[in-house]
């Protein structure tokens, strides 16, 4: 166990942006990104949306949510979303790195944090805004066995596509359906980690993979902004 996160923590933290992104002017919001070590190998947790929630009912995602002004900065905000919504101590969290933002539906820049958890949490999932908290083999986000592509229109405007899994739970007789930024993140989190090219394709130059990844999200940024200026 200790050889596989001493490995994983060097690699996330070649990865690190820090808080190159943060001065960004978009609202801000983060998500954890909780890995643990079952069975010799690494597993991400997730969870899933009260379908009280009038944004994203029942959808796979990682604990997170929108920045408040006492956040210090966006691994406090996704701490404190973890606690809130699974009960997860912010003392039980080795937190790693923060890595390349993305950007949701609703135009808020997304940080996602990488931190080990203890193989034994256990949630207690806050029903209000969580229904389900399940954990996957990060192996899966490269060699899944139920994967397509989805295509979708970007918020300014241009035609894209996102990955989409379905992971079968056969100890809790479920199946999850992960996509959108939430996968997004997923995958380039195993690509960091495992360093291997996926079963599937992907926009990233694999050779490049630090470059590469921030390059495409200010192409996605700056698109964005091009968009708020055609709309002055």
């Amino acid at each position: 166990r200790k050889r596989i996160k001493e490995k994983a923590r060097r690699r996330l933290r070649e990865f690190d942006v820090e808080d190159k992104f943060s001065r960004l002017p978009l609202r801000k919001a983060s998500v954890l990104l909780p890995l643990l070590v079952r069975e010799g190998k690494l597993h991400l947790l997730l969870t899933v949306r009260s379908m009280q929630l009038r944004r994203s009912p029942g959808e796979v995602c990682f604990p997170g949510g929108k920045s408040e002004a006492t956040d210090k900065d966006e691994i406090d905000t996704a701490l404190r979303e973890a606690k809130e919504e699974v009960g997860l101590q912010p003392e039980k969290v080795e937190v790693i790195c923060r890595l390349v933002p993305g950007i949701d539906k609703m135009n808020h820049l997304v940080t996602p944090v990488v931190a080990f958890i203890e193989d034994t949490f256990q949630a207690i999932p806050n029903p209000d805004e969580v229904s389900d908290v399940f954990v996957v083999p990060l192996e899966y986000f490269i060699k899944p066995l139920n994967y397509k592509t989805l295509p979708y229109k970007t918020s300014s405007g241009y035609l894209s596509w996102m990955h989409c899994f379905t992971y079968d739970d056969h100890e809790r007789k479920r199946s999850y359906r992960i996509w959108g930024l939430t996968a997004h993140f997923a995958v380039f989190l195993a690509l960091v980690i495992f360093g291997k090219r996926p079963t599937f394709e992907v926009n990233y130059d694999l050779e490049n993979l630090i470059s590469s990844s921030e390059n495409n999200f200010m192409d996605l940024y700056a698109s964005l902004y091009e968009r708020k200026k055609s709309n002055l």
